[in-house]
Order: structure tokens, then sequence, then C-alpha cells
């Protein structure tokens, strides 16, 4: 928890440093940079601006600091440098999922070295110790992102200085034509602001979904989500020697791995009525793709998957339409599903200890209707088959330090540790009346009538049909565990723009695999959108996108398709698609390198200077820098050099 001493007066100046120590839960690299070097340190509390003492308008509040929510700010800034710009955090820190409180020893990204940045400032390699296979340990994400907010400046602010730490959004309402937003800070202060235009940033993992357990109470010990993880003392304490994790998801399997290599001994739960365990792939590439990250983004590959995000064309026809199409598309799915099981080897691993090939998945990898994520650890197997009991069994109650299963076998721990997910559809800050207008997710029963909830039944069955008739292999999906269908779906213009207020807009609320990539070119969008520069189709056209869009999600991804927000296997298709309705090209290389040549931040180096010339701003010149404070090199992507692509290597790649 964090601790904030409000100072209720301004400081004198010889000691106004001091308050840069006075917010809770600060990191403690913070605390020893601001011992080290007061003025130059930064933290979460400018004493210019308490409570009550905020600017009371603004042209653009951004709530959220994580990857989605720097992007669109930086964006803004770039464009509006002298707008009125604020971004409000409710954590102590920066980067979200990737911030310094939820790191933990053992937590590496799924994004490899040279994807994991912004198009506009390099990330210096990770010593070596902390890569395997080009992917690396979070805390390198975390530090790159603390600098990316201090090298980005606009009238004399840097991005930095623009967030407010410890801001718990309460309500966002809109009264006439402008935004009013509330906030509480850490001792309950509140705050109210004007503004503008409002980008929300929280993405889907900013609230935890903790199961409730009959006989919580009487349990005894800590239960701790994926969340809190990083904060908490399970991995040093001496007094916690039995773990239990809850979850068959990646965040379970993180906690599962740093519990084991930390000297625990571990029990693993994947509840028997959900969907099971996730799939954990491979990192290996194959051909000229040094791995898997770099043969999920290329645009090839993602043809592979039937998406109405991907071109129409006679390749996507072929391969979908067509009875040898389908049969290849198998092979390739039947192939990495293969390497994937061959990997885990469940049922014939040495040594495994009993359980372990309960960790088997129980739908094909095509389908992604468990959470799972790539095998970025060189030892993950081998530790979890040797060193964790695993239980495929709910719990049914908790007694005294003893979790109980429907079995009636009865598991002694220390401490629980929750890797169940998320609330994707956390808008708690809207009233409900505001939630159904803006198009997002709420509950069934708040629907204002039954004529709006049938018009767009109608329109996601007759979007079904048309799915169906153009992916046919989406009508046979293998017998699955569903998840029932509690609230409506995101009803968003491409994942981010409501249908009836052109004054706010949703980042980070897509899915997909590239996470940086995705920020940036939905960053571009959200500003075009919201500086209506954009020539939006139809609103009956946006309906019908909309509906195709849930109808297909629903039938590709199954259980995690139902808020028609999920595409994983189509980043780039994804990202194409809105910087093709801005009008901005830059990012493209040409058709054979666009189609073969994995994407890289440095694809999207020009889009700023596109989308200034498109729009006839005037901008003046800016250098881009890398964290070494050296300019970034020109717009080649710095891979090409290696991408000599021949029909031997590609063949080798489909059929081996």
């Amino acid at each position: 928890m964090c601790k904030l001493h409000v100072v209720k007066t301004p400081p004198e100046p010889n000691v106004g440093w001091i308050l840069r120590l006075c917010v809770l839960s600060l990191h403690p690299d913070h605390i020893t940079r601001a011992l080290k070097d007061p003025i130059a340190s930064h933290s979460p509390v400018d004493w210019k601006l308490l409570p009550g003492m905020y600017p009371q308008e603004f042209d653009l509040v951004v709530v959220g600091a994580g990857i989605a929510g720097i992007a669109a700010a930086r964006f803004y800034q770039e464009i509006h440098p002298d707008g009125r710009l604020v971004v409000l955090e409710r954590d102590t820190c920066l980067g979200g999922v990737w911030n310094a409180r939820r790191s933990f020893e053992g937590f590496w990204t799924q994004w490899t070295v040279g994807k994991g940045e912004f198009s506009d400032l390099s990330m210096l390699r990770p010593p070596e110790e902390d890569i395997y296979h080009e992917f690396f340990k979070a805390k390198h994400t975390t530090q790159y992102l603390e600098n990316y907010v201090d090298q980005h400046s606009h009238a004399g602010q840097t991005l930095r200085d623009r967030i407010r730490f410890c801001c718990t959004v309460s309500s966002i309402r809109k009264a006439d034509s402008k935004w009013v937003i509330s906030w509480k800070d850490i001792s309950g202060n509140s705050t109210v602001v004007h503004a503008n235009k409002v980008i929300v940033a929280c993405g889907v993992t900013s609230t935890p979904n903790i199961p409730k357990f009959i006989g919580e109470k009487k349990f005894g010990a800590p239960l701790i989500h994926h969340y809190e993880f990083g904060q908490s003392a399970v991995l040093s304490s001496a007094e916690i020697r039995n773990v239990t994790v809850v979850g068959g998801s990646k965040s379970a399997a993180d906690m599962v791995l740093a519990s084991v290599k930390a000297g625990k001994n571990v029990s693993w739960i994947i509840r028997r009525s959900g969907a099971g365990p996730g799939w954990f792939v491979s990192h290996k590439g194959k051909g000229p793709y040094r791995n898997v990250v770099e043969i999920g983004s290329a645009r090839f590959f993602s043809t592979f998957s039937p998406s109405i995000l991907n071109p129409e064309n006679w390749l996507t026809r072929f391969l979908h339409g067509t009875k040898w199409g389908a049969t290849l598309v198998d092979a390739i799915w039947g192939g990495a599903t293969h390497q994937a099981l061959e990997a885990a080897d469940y049922d014939g691993r040495p040594r495994a200890k009993l359980g372990f090939g309960d960790l088997k998945p129980h739908t094909p990898l095509f389908w992604q209707n468990a959470a799972g994520g790539i095998l970025n650890q060189p030892d993950f197997w081998e530790n979890i088959a040797k060193n964790v009991s695993i239980f495929h069994n709910d719990i049914v109650e908790l007694d005294e330090h003893i979790v109980r299963l429907k079995d009636g076998e009865d598991i002694a721990t220390d401490v629980i540790l929750c890797g169940t997910g998320w609330n994707p559809n956390d808008f708690s800050f809207f009233d409900t009346d505001l939630l159904v207008r803006l198009g997002l997710p709420h509950s069934l029963k708040d629907v204002p009538s039954s004529k709006e909830a049938e018009r767009w039944a109608q329109l996601e069955r007759q979007a079904d049909e048309k799915v169906l008739k153009q992916f046919p292999l989406l009508a046979s999906p293998p017998h699955h565990f569903y998840e029932p269908i509690r609230t409506t779906a995101y009803r968003l213009y491409n994942g981010i723009a409501p249908l009836n207020d052109d004054s706010i807009a949703f980042v980070g609320y897509t899915l997909y695999s590239n996470h940086f990539r995705g920020a940036e070119c939905q960053a571009v969008w959200a500003i075009a959108y919201l500086d209506k520069q954009l020539k939006l189709p139809s609103l009956e056209d946006q309906q019908l996108e909309i509906a195709r869009q849930v109808a297909w999600c629903r039938r590709r991804y199954l259980s995690h398709g139902v808020g028609g927000n999920f595409v994983p296997f189509e980043s780039e298709a994804y990202t194409d698609k809105i910087l093709a309705e801005i009008g901005l090209s830059s990012h493209r290389k040409g058709f054979l390198r666009d189609l073969f040549i994995p994407t890289g931040p440095r694809d999207l180096v020009g889009l700023k200077d596109e989308y200034l010339e498109k729009f006839h701003r005037h901008m003046p010149e800016s250098k881009d820098m890398n964290a070494s404070g050296a300019p970034l090199s020109g717009g080649k992507s710095v891979m090409s050099s290696r991408w000599v692509l021949s029909l031997r290597d590609l063949l080798h790649f489909m059929f081996k």
C-alpha cells in the first residue's frame, strides 16, 4: 500500500526537494536517485499541483500511464506541443503490467530485443545474461519506459512532468461539451477538472479478477493476485514454504516457475470447470526466422489465420475458400501444435511428477480458447515436470492453511497465488447510461430497450452468416468450454471510437500480440479521430463492421473472442487497417518485403512526419534520440540486411 504525507503549504524553495520523497511506496531506485540528485530526481507529486491547486481546464486528459497511455500522450504532445495535457495514473509508477511495482525476478517479456520499443527511441540491448533467444527480463522494459517519458519534452515539460501518480479516477461524465473528470489522491483528497477530450487507456490488465472462496476468513494465510505478486514477500520469506498457484494462464505459470526457483514447494491448481490450461509454445523459429515472434510478425504467416482483418485477395481466398487451401492451413497449424506438444512431452517426460499430463491443453493451438504464452525461459518444462504437483480440479473451500478440492484432497499451503486473469471491462468511473451510450461492455440487463438488443443481435446474426460463408473452417470448432456471455461486446469502431461521441477514445482495449506497435498505431488513429481528421464510414457501415468483428472474433477465438477485441494473430493486419484509414503508408516496404519480412518499430519511424505533412501542420524539427542520447538511424529496418528469402527457405518452414 502507498503512504502519502500530504504537505498542506508550499515548501520553502531550499527544502522543496524533500517533497520528492513524500510519496507512498516509492520504488527504491527513485528514493536513491532523489537522495543523490534531488533536483534531477522525479516523483509522483509536484507541490505546485497539490489538491486544490490543479489547473481546471485541459485540452486532453489521458487515463492510464501504461504502454498505450504513454504512446497516446506522446503523439498528442508532438502534434499539439502547446496543448494542455495531463496523464492520470492510479499506481505509484508508470508502465502498467510492466511497472516497477508489479515486476519480480523471473518475469520475462513475450517480445524480443528490437520489438519491445517505440519507433522513436531504441532500447539499449540488455546484458546477455538477461536474454534467452532474444527474449529478455521484463525489468528492461520497465527501465525503457522510465527513460522514455524523461526523453520526450515539449513546452518546457517532459512527458513525466505531465503524469500525475496515485490518482484514482472516480468519475468521468459529460457536461454540455466538456468532460468532467474527478479523481482522488492517496489521502482521499478530491480533484475535479474539465477537458475538451479524453483518452481512456487503462487497458484490460489493470483490474485483477480475484475469485471468491468459501472459508476465506478461516484460511489464515495470504491470498495474492499476480497484480500484487511483485511487491509481496512470497519469494523471499522463509516462513512461506508451501505455495499454491491457481489458474492455467501465462501469469499463473510465471508465478509457478518463480516460486520453484525460489525453493518453494509448489502446487498448481487448474479448475476442471474452466477452459483448462493454456498453450505454451516453443520460442524456436524456422528457416530465416530466428524465433516465433519473428514468424508471428510476418504478414505472410498471418494469412494462415482465417481473419476478416486480412486483405481479401487470391491468396486468402485460396487458403480459406478451397479444399486445397484448407489442407495447407490445417498442415501449418497442425505442425505448430505438434511442435508445442513435442516440447512439453506431457505424456512421456522422464521423472515427471504425477499430474504433469493434466497440463495438456483441451483444444488445438489454432483456437486459442485458453490463455497461454511463449516459452521464454530455458528450463520451464523441466522445472515444472520435476518440481510441481499439478491438480486439475475445482476448489470447494478453504480451511486453516488448507485448500480443499472437489475430489476431497487437501493441499497444505502458506499462500494462494491467483493467476486468474483480469476484469477487462472495468469502467466503473462511467455511470450506466454513459457506459451504454459509448458502446462499452455492460450487463445485458442494462440494455436500454429490447428493441436495441434485438437490433444488435440481428446485425451479429447476419454478420455471422457472412463470416461462416467466407471461412467455412470456423463453423466446426472442437468440443470446448464456452464462457457464458454476461455482457455486451465492445461496440467501438476499430476498437477505439464510440459511435456517437468524437471527443473520447479508448486505446489498449484490443488484445494484439505486438503491444508497442499496436499502441503506437492506435495512438496515431485516436489523435486523428479526436482532431476530426478522419473521414469515417457512415454510422450504418460502422455498425455493420462492428457486428462483423464481434461475430468473427467469437467464431475464431471461442471464449477469448466473446468481447470482439481479441486479435493475437492479426496484429499486423489490424495496424495496417487503421493506418490505411488515416491515409498513411510510410510503414510499408513493398509487396514482397511487406509479405515476408517481420514488422518492427523502425517501420513506423516516418509516421509522425507523414501525418504532419498530410494534415498541413508546420512543426519545428526534432531529432529522434536513442536511450544513450545518440540520434536514431534512418528509416531502414536494422533487420533488413539479413533478410534474403528464398523459396527453399519458405518451403522448409512450411513443411518440415
